[in-house]
């Protein structure tokens, strides 16, 4: 499996890790440092809303566990759908940053109905909300991976998610500010998120290349460069027209084309083993929730535990995505589920000490970092460049359906039988998930 590729990019160097991230962000393409902006931004807004969330619903609105994991999950569940939809339009029409740029716009353009102080209204927000994410995944993704070479892919996204993921570390931050602030906290919160989104709108539409348009075949000689193309497609186009026949076949984008990428057994290992991961991933709200309950955080405080997710998110994901690319994508994505086991482990024992937050939330930012990018890098390895959108989406969507449904069960089985049973029951789950896509994602002979 390519999950497992050592392959470590010629003339790469040892260096501090001072230099080695300054050279990263030199070798770094301008769509990869313009995408990572624009989610900096839109990350920003979007966890103001999160990290306020749990608080306005379970402290103020009293929701119970039941009601705020069926909310949870269909968040979850609408992204899911919309991802697979959005892949196949962005491979369909050949433009990427247009469907990105959609989803960006939908997600900002629903930001006013939060200050409806209604839940249904509430509910509305969020699921619109929801689908712009899973309109703009997939495209943006494959702007990613279609602006790195292969034996780089790791560190494109490692370097994508750390941006991103700075703009996640600003948003709780700055709600908390804006609670401890401003009158009517809660609207004023809702009031500048919908402002921040529209600036990453504005960003996108200035700073990120055109989409990802192919030349029609024949349209231009071999080996003519396109001005604003990227290398990396340009190397695709030359390698498909290698395959003659068969690279005609791979251009046909259509439903059909698309979930024939199945039949491929590495993508459909890859995606199983994301689904099955997925349905013992407890949601990062219920897992906050937790660990204000077990280690005696204060309420006040909930928002801000979102900030030791994203902190240790931010240091490893691009040394997390270099490491992937160099030992192989399967360790590093192993073992970040068993760090995110490990976290649960630490959650149910909940020994007396003023550590335990400390170490659950390093523990969890370091699961992000080992797998938030380390999966599409591994797919995008595995899928044509004219269905890469397509395949990203595909695995995407699987793995958010599986949360979706960990999100229901959770929250039924906690209104049941308690937090610690159902956090038992995930724990046993991930690990078995985890022992059978370890055998499931093993390389191939050859791949070593």
């Amino acid at each position: 499996m390519y999950l497992a590729d050592r392959t470590t990019p010629t003339g790469t160097t040892r260096s501090p890790s001072g230099g080695r991230v300054r050279g990263t962000l030199r070798a770094a393409s301008p769509t990869v440092l313009a995408l990572g902006t624009v989610s900096l931004i839109t990350d920003v807004s979007t966890e103001m809303v999160t990290a306020v969330l749990p608080l306005y619903l379970v402290f103020g609105l009293g929701l119970g566990p039941l009601g705020f994991g069926m909310l949870d999950g269909v968040q979850n569940g609408v992204s899911a759908l919309v991802q697979l939809a959005g892949g196949h339009l962005a491979d369909r029409v050949r433009d990427h940053k247009l469907v990105a740029g959609i989803g960006y716009g939908l997600s900002a353009l629903v930001k006013p109905l939060l200050l409806v102080p209604h839940l249904g209204a509430l509910g509305v927000s969020l699921a619109l909300d929801r689908t712009g994410k899973g309109l703009r995944t997939a495209p943006r993704d494959a702007l990613i991976s279609l602006s790195a070479p292969p034996e780089r892919q790791g560190r494109a996204f490692g370097l994508h998610r750390a941006m991103d993921t700075t703009g996640a570390l600003l948003g709780p931050l700055v709600a908390f500010l804006i609670l401890g602030m401003a009158a009517g906290g809660y609207d004023a919160v809702f009031t500048v998120s919908g402002c921040v989104a529209a600036l990453g709108v504005l960003v996108l539409l200035l700073f990120v290349p055109g989409g990802q348009r192919r030349a029609a075949r024949g349209a231009r000689p071999a080996g003519v460069p396109v001005r604003g193309r990227t290398d990396r497609a340009d190397r695709a186009d030359r390698a498909d027209r290698a395959k003659g026949p068969a690279a005609d076949a791979e251009a046909r984008v259509n439903l059909r084309a698309a979930f024939g990428l199945l039949r491929t057994p590495r993508l459909r290992a890859l995606a199983g083993c994301a689904v099955l991961l997925g349905l013992t991933t407890v949601s990062d709200a219920f897992l906050y929730i937790l660990l204000q309950r077990r280690a005696g955080v204060g309420e006040q405080l909930l928002p801000l535990l979102p900030l030791g997710t994203a902190a240790v998110f931010l240091l490893l994901a691009l040394p997390a995505g270099r490491l992937a690319d160099r030992i192989g994508r399967r360790t590093v994505f192993l073992a970040g589920h068993a760090g995110l086991l490990l976290a649960y482990a630490l959650l149910l024992w909940s020994p007396d000490t003023p550590a335990l937050p400390y170490l659950v939330l390093a523990l969890h930012g370091t699961f992000y970092a080992a797998t938030d990018g380390v999966l599409p890098a591994a797919v995008a390895a595995v899928v044509p460049a004219p269905l890469r959108a397509s395949g990203i989406a595909l695995v995407g969507t699987g793995q958010a359906l599986a949360r979706f449904c960990c999100s229901l069960a959770f929250g039924a089985a906690w209104a049941t039988w308690g937090d610690g049973p159902a956090l038992a029951v995930a724990a046993a789950g991930l690990a078995c998930c985890a022992a059978v896509a370890g055998v499931a994602l093993r390389p191939s002979e050859g791949r070593r």
